[in-house]
């Protein structure tokens, strides 16, 4: 799903389709070679998946934006941090009206981000202009979508001087 550069003692944070998150510190995963299988990184429900992670870095914020155009923002403070392999704790709560959750990342307030939808539309906007709210709250219409058109994935905007 992803793959991220990592120092060897940061944490990471795993989402599922169904609002779950998990963060944990990259040395819970062993050390192995490319024939191996890996170790689990989360728990997941019958019928969950993995929808992405992310490395956590300091006084950020966890996006999350799901299928139906709605996200919202948290401080990756109030994640308590685990051993892997666990089911995580509740990221975003999902109803019919937002549908599921489809992408995540960890974005400052003063970032750009892109959303993408199934019919190719695509809108740019600040993530400061995303609300915060707790982990548990449904969030925010982020994209207005036509009916049968689906969120499917989101970018962060990298301008020329890093920003």
């Amino acid at each position: 799903v992803s793959v991220k550069p990592t120092t060897g003692n940061q944490e990471v944070i795993i989402a599922t389709a169904q609002g779950w998150a998990l963060k944990f510190n990259e040395k819970d995963v062993r050390s192995m070679g490319r024939n191996t299988r890996g170790v689990r990184g989360i728990d997941l429900a019958k019928g969950d998946t993995v929808i992405g992670m992310d490395v956590v870095k300091e006084d950020r914020d966890f996006l999350v934006v799901t299928e139906n155009g709605f996200g919202k923002r948290t401080p990756l403070d109030q994640y308590r941090t685990y051993s892997r392999a666990r089911k995580g704790v509740r990221t975003i709560g999902l109803t019919d009206k937002s549908g599921l959750a489809v992408a995540v990342k960890v974005l400052d307030g003063d970032d750009e981000l892109m959303c993408i939808s199934a019919e190719g539309i695509i809108i740019r906007m600040d993530v400061a202009d995303i609300p915060q709210q707790g982990r548990a709250a449904q969030g925010v219409r982020v994209m207005r979508l036509e009916p049968g058109d689906q969120v499917v994935s989101i970018a962060q905007v990298v301008t020329r001087d890093g920003g």
